[in-house]
């Protein structure tokens, strides 16, 4: 995966992803919607095939970096809860 800021200010932030699909940008984008102060988390890929996922975050009184910190990290404790999950299994 590789990160690529296209645009940013106080309360925006564009990136690309490039190399990820919709399975881990729809994740993204529903962990974004879930932090304090995200108002927009959206993203898009122009071509099904050879498209770049291109995110766009807006934020509230809250910087769009912090906000993407804050949603990984997110991801991250969902993904350890259900391998311990599994592993009970």
């Amino acid at each position: 995966m590789e990160f690529v800021i296209l645009e940013e200010t106080k309360t925006k932030l564009v990136f690309q992803l490039k190399g990820e699909t919709h399975t881990f940008c729809n994740l993204l984008k529903e962990e974004l919607l879930t932090v304090k102060g995200v108002t927009l988390a959206t993203y898009r890929i122009d071509h099904p095939l050879i498209g770049v996922p291109q995110f766009l975050i807006e934020t509230k009184a809250l910087e769009p970096r912090k906000a993407l910190k804050e949603a990984l990290n997110g991801m991250k404790k969902k993904a350890d809860q259900f391998k311990k999950e599994v592993s009970a299994l």
